[in-house]
């Protein structure tokens, strides 16, 4: 049985919230697999040239050296349209309503979560991946 949030890729630059979302995520079973970047760069040309399937989730945050998040989105739907998949949640300390404003404004990111993440918001990326499945 396929686990409800499949591959989750994970886009943040900072070292101490990578290994807790690691931590978290393995240990709430509900993925198969952790992929993990440090620059959105690098987590995009992995997407646009690997031969593995795409995650079924992204957690991408906003304020990230050399490409920020808002810049891997364009940067995504301009080499691929507007991806239906992966699910992309952007999870990010920032508290602006421009910045969540402007996130929604891309139909691929589903979900706008405050860090740090939390297993409310792994059941909450569940039913957004269960809605998305089901339209």
């Amino acid at each position: 049985m396929k686990p409800p949030l499949g591959t989750v890729m994970v886009i943040d630059d900072e070292e101490l919230d990578q290994r807790q979302y690691r931590r978290i995520l393995s240990r709430s079973g509900l993925t198969r697999d952790i992929i993990q970047f440090t620059y959105a760069d690098e987590a995009l040309e992995w997407l646009l040239s690997s031969p593995d399937p795409a995650p079924d989730l992204i957690l991408l945050d906003i304020n990230i050296p050399r490409m920020n998040g808002f810049e891997f989105l364009a940067a995504l739907k301009n080499a691929v349209g507007e991806p239906s998949s992966p699910v992309i949640i952007m999870l990010t300390t920032s508290l602006s309503p421009d910045d969540q404003a402007r996130a929604s404004a891309f139909a691929s990111v589903r979900g706008y979560f405050h860090k740090p993440l939390t297993e409310a918001h792994l059941a909450e990326a569940v039913e957004i991946l269960k809605s998305v499945s089901a339209a």
